[in-house]
């Protein structure tokens, strides 16, 4: 059973990564008073990269053909150890957070390297711009994670999810922190408002975009199938971390409960989103420092205010 829940499991994921986007966009235009796109708009797009030849720089390595596949690989990776609609999966005793966080970082670095390799001035800006945002997130991540791992016993996301799951409905403020902290850094990873805007190709503004211009072809439609399931992951690791109810423990009598509860809550976060974003601007490059510094100081304050509340929580 736990073989087949990591085979759906997988097939969800990738079935539901490009819906996401989609439907981020769509929710988006809405709000703020447009038609927009489909929300099958970037399945199509995939779909018509994959019918189109793949370019490659004319001074790039052949690491620049590689990294789409590494990149695809590490979030897929990922992909597999976030649970969704139960906890009883296969990958369930590898479900590190530790090793989640590392896996995102690899296809971030990896993306950064392929636009170094390119050797081209935007690649170069959006790299730079992303190792920086990275540098600031992923103290910020380590500090949720030792919350998260002080509440559960470990840094296992399923053994989290199960303690918080089966534990006494307390109100901690620490996760309140930590939650919020976390949230912070997924927008930046996902470079989304207000830290990027995925809707925008202005040279002297975009950071992931940047990174991905020299692409074309079937290596295009890897790397946007990877964005959209890297979307996707952080969404999931938030709902399993903070939001553990409806997950089916173990058997397949909780499976569609689980899957009923997971897609309310990917749809409550995904429309969450697509509300921020049309509320609010992308804001200057270097205040994005500033921004994840914020969400250092809550990571950090929710460590505080977990060892101070030991005793009494």
């Amino acid at each position: 059973m736990s073989v087949l829940a990591l085979l759906l499991h997988a097939a969800l994921m990738l079935a539901a990564a490009p819906l996401v986007v989609g439907l981020a966009r769509r929710l988006k235009a809405r709000l703020m008073g447009r038609q927009g796109p489909p929300v099958l708009q970037p399945v199509r797009d995939i779909l018509r990269l994959c019918r189109k030849q793949p370019m490659m720089a004319e001074d790039a390595s052949p690491l620049f053909r590689i990294v789409p596949f590494v990149q695809i690989g590490a979030i897929g990776a990922a992909a597999l150890l976030v649970p969704s609609f139960t906890l009883g999966m296969l990958t369930a005793p590898l479900a590190d957070l530790l090793a989640i966080g590392g896996l995102l970082a690899v296809a971030r670095v990896a993306l950064a390297l392929a636009a170094l390799d390119a050797g081209t001035a935007f690649g170069g800006i959006g790299a730079s711009r992303a190792m920086m945002f990275g540098s600031f997130a992923e103290p910020a991540l380590l500090l949720v994670i030792l919350t998260l791992a002080v509440i559960g016993g470990g840094t296992n996301l399923v053994a989290i999810a199960a303690v918080l799951q089966g534990g006494p409905a307390v109100l901690r403020v620490s996760l309140g922190l930590a939650l919020l902290a976390l949230l912070a850094v997924a927008l930046v990873e996902n470079g989304r408002i207000p830290a990027d805007n995925p809707a925008t190709h202005l040279e002297l503004t975009m950071v992931h975009e940047a990174m991905v211009l020299d692409y074309a072809g079937r290596d295009l439609a890897l790397i946007e199938l990877a964005g959209g399931l890297k979307l996707l992951v952080w969404l999931d690791l938030i709902a399993t971390a903070f939001f553990p109810f409806g997950i089916g423990t173990a058997g397949a009598a909780g499976w569609v409960p689980g899957l009923a509860a997971w897609a309310v809550k990917v749809l409550v976060l995904t429309t969450g989103l697509a509300a921020m974003e049309s509320a609010i601007a992308k804001m200057r490059v270097f205040r994005v420092p500033e921004f994840l510094g914020i969400a250092l100081l809550l990571g950090l304050l929710a460590a505080v205010f977990l060892f101070l509340t030991q005793g009494f929580v």
